[in-house]
This record gives C-alpha cells, structure tokens and sequence, in this order.
C-alpha cells in the first residue's frame, strides 16, 4: 500500500507484507493503513543497498576512510546484499556471510574448483564490513525504516591477535647503511626508526616543527593521500604530541638541512620554516606522498631480504627497542601516539613487554642481598637423636666405619619409643652419612674427601 513520497528523493514510498490466507491479508492492511494514519509505519520496504546508501549521506568519515568503506561496499555487500530487503536480513544470515569471506573473499561455495586458490579476507577487513552494516541498519531503525537492528545482534570476527614484526639488529643495520647511500632517503628511516613517528606525519614535517637548539620535534599534521589526491589533515589521534630527540639524530638533522640549503640556494629559493624536511619536489615546496615512501621501502626490503617488507614494521622497531630498554610503557605510548593510556601498546607489544619484565625481574635479584640460611634447631625427639650422632660423625668421634649403637640402645638412652629411635636412623640415612643394613648394625659411612676407616675399604659396610 502507498506511504507517501521521499522528500527528498521524490521517490514514491509503498508497505508490503505477505499474508497466508485473504482474512490474514485485510487484517494486516488494517494494521498497516493504522500505522500510516498514526505515522508510526516503517518508511518502506528498504533494500540494503538504499539503506547504506542514505547512511553514506550523513555519516562523518575522514576522507581516506570514506575511500575505504566504498571499495569494501562495492566488492562484497552490494554484490551479495544490496537488492536484499533490509527487513529480511538475520544474525544466522550475516554471520555466515562472515564466515565465508573468511574462508575465501571471493564466497566461493568451498570446492576445489580447478584453478582457483581460496584468498581469505583478514579478520580486520570483515569487522569493517560489520561495522558499516551496523551503522547504516542503526540508522535506518533510527529514521524508522526498520523495527530492528539485526546486526547488532550478529557477532562480529574476533580480532586477528597483533604479531609486531620489528626488523633484527642486524637487519636494522643493513636497513640503514643501504639506505644512506642517498643521505634524504637515509635520514627519512632513521627518523622514523628513532621517533617512531606515522608515515603521513613524516611527509607533513616542516622546518617549523623542528626545533634543532632543544632536540625536539613537533608531530601536529599529517599527509593523507585518498582518490581527491593528496591533503593534509589532523594527526591519527586528532592531537599533538612533542617527541625528544638525541644529539646525534640533531647532529644528523642539522647537516640534512645544510644540505638542503645549498641546494636551495642554488635555486634561487630560500629555506624557511613552511619548507618541508622532505620532497619529491628540487625546492621542497611539496610534501612526499604517503604511498610512494611505502613503495620505496617495499622494494628495498626485498632487494635485502628483510623479514618484513612493512614501512610500519620500522615504528614497531622503535616500540619494541624502547620497551625491552626497560622504557616505561606510558612514554612509549607517548612517543608513538597511541592513546588510551598505553593500552594500544600493551596489547600490540605485549611480548616484548614481558622480556623487559624478565629484565626486571633480573635486575631485582642482582640488587637483592644475597640471603645467608639460619641453621633450623631440631624440632622432635628423633631431630633431636639424629643431630646429636650427625655432630659426633661430623666431628670425627664416630670414625667411618664405626658401628652406631643399636635401635634398642638408642631408645633406651634418650627415653623415646623404638619407632622415634628407628626415625633418626633413617633420617641420618637418607642424609648418606650412614649404612644401613638388614640384619646388621648400622655403620658410619665415609664422607666425600674424608679418610677412609683403617683397615677396612672404603664403602664401610660391614
């Protein structure tokens, strides 16, 4: 039945529902034409497709993320949902959907068809898609094209567990001594190796952020690179963040932009604090593009066989050095820009965390006194009996070899039962400083370095 008409659109609105039987059939258009009388209906029948459409129209995205969203709608949920009633969708529906991109980005029914090779689609790339279908079904509950949000009710992929891939010290090594080959490309990784800093807040560095007297730099913009073409924005956390610099990187700095001014010079242009630190441009007018740093890295990690072919692999070298140094988990967070009190950091550099925890743990046992055990005084009657025959055999007056007195003397001696007598026996027994046999008398054993009994062999048993 009509629902009226989309202002904004123009497009004619129009309910539908399906009913077994004609008497079913007029109840429901009864309780439809109440809900239109009332304004009270679901707008439409709203397909998926219009539903994340509308959704698009007013949500707030920064520009490189609104990129991403439209590549992720256009290649899985307009091809799978997007002429689907929104109103028929379901939690089994999109966890299965879930399911299946995980197995294979290409929803492939899972038969080994000939030449084709499942691609998974990474657990943080499904959350995105739940994310969006959440958003634009909230949103259409909100303006009331539907009842209810079924995606909130559908369980998200857990996220995939975080694997920090720092390059090796040697790695590192080999990382910086090719790169200096060009000194710009070289002191472009080492800043970022020493400060951690994100790729796009290296392209929008200045000469204004770079205070070389206090060995500090500022990292207050970044450099974002979406289909528009280059811009430059906030940082990732929408704040700044001052990060200190050691003398050798100011060292290395300075002479990076001596060299800068003479080339500038030549130019006719002068260096000023709107210069940028780094350019493709010959006067350094314009910053560097994002992608085209990762690019570089990309193939010179692959010309030196590096582990990780990730630029971002270089901030978490910065991370996990500083962290196993026995850097406080708070300034390292600091220095990289995670927020959250270093809850980001902890959660992604959490082995490395737990080796400088063991460092700890070393450096505690190093500054402990060392601990000197107090002689424990015998507690029962049979300690009792046993320390006095260990001090006589420790003192030489039972002689290895010597017979110790019997179960019965030994009892009757010291007024105690012939089990507690029996007990000393074999507590000095177990101690190796006597021999026990059955049927014979127990005799005092030779110690490791004492003189054996005279007369008789070694190993005293007699």
């Amino acid at each position: 039945m009509p629902a009226g008409t989309d202002v904004l659109t123009g497009r004619r609105r129009s309910l539908r529902e399906t009913a077994p039987t004609r008497e079913a059939a007029l109840v429901a258009l009864t309780k439809l034409q109440h809900q239109v009388d009332e304004n009270t209906h679901p707008k439409s029948a709203i397909t998926v497709g219009e539903a994340i459409e509308q959704w698009l129209d007013v949500v707030e995205l920064e520009e490189t993320t609104r990129d991403r969203y439209e590549d992720l709608i256009r290649l899985y949920i307009l091809p799978t949902f997007g002429k689907l009633q929104a109103g028929r969708l379901d939690p089994e529906l999109l966890e299965r959907f879930y399911g299946r991109l995980q197995r294979c980005r290409h929803l492939c029914s899972g038969r080994k068809a000939k030449g084709h090779v499942c691609e998974p689609l990474a657990a943080s790339t499904t959350r995105k898609i739940h994310y969006i279908l959440r958003g634009a079904l909230d949103r259409a509950v909100r303006w009331r094209y539907l009842s209810v949000n079924v995606a909130t009710l559908a369980q998200a992929p857990s996220p995939a567990k975080a694997h920090p891939d720092p390059p090796s010290a040697r790695e590192a090594a080999a990382l910086i001594s090719e790169a200096w080959r060009e000194p710009e490309w070289g002191m472009l990784l080492w800043l970022i190796m020493v400060s951690g800093c994100r790729r796009g807040e290296l392209c929008a560095l200045r000469w204004q952020h770079v205070d070389l007297d206090a060995g500090i730099l500022w990292l207050s913009r970044a450099m974002v690179q979406p289909r528009s073409g280059i811009a430059e924005k906030d940082t990732k956390t929408h704040g700044q963040r001052r990060i200190a610099l050691d003398a050798h990187t100011v060292e290395l700095l300075t002479e990076h932009r001596d060299r800068l001014g003479t080339r500038l010079e030549t130019l006719g242009v002068a260096l000023s604090g709107d210069t940028y630190l780094f350019s493709g441009a010959p006067d350094n007018s314009a910053p560097l593009l994002p992608r085209s740093v990762t690019q570089r890295y990309r193939r010179m990690a692959l010309r030196l066989n590096l582990r990780s072919t990730r630029l971002h692999s270089l901030r978490h070298y910065s991370a996990t050095e500083l962290i196993a140094a026995g850097v406080d988990l708070r300034t390292v967070a600091g220095r990289l820009g995670h927020g959250s009190g270093g809850a980001t950091t902890l959660k992604v550099y959490a082995a490395w965390v737990q080796e400088a925890d063991r460092k700890a743990a070393d450096t505690m046992a190093a500054i402990m006194p060392a601990v000197t055990p107090t002689a424990r005084k015998p507690r029962g009657p049979y300690e009792v009996i046993a320390a006095e025959l260990r001090e006589q055999i420790l003192a030489g007056t039972l002689r290895p070899g010597d017979p110790l007195p019997t179960i019965v003397q030994l009892a009757a001696e010291h007024t105690v039962a012939l089990g507690t007598a029996h007990r000393a026996v074999t507590l000095l027994r177990e101690e190796g400083l006597i021999d026990v046999t059955r049927g014979r008398r127990a005799v005092v054993l030779a110690r490791a370095g004492g003189p054996a009994p005279a007369g008789k062999e070694a190993s005293a048993s007699v």
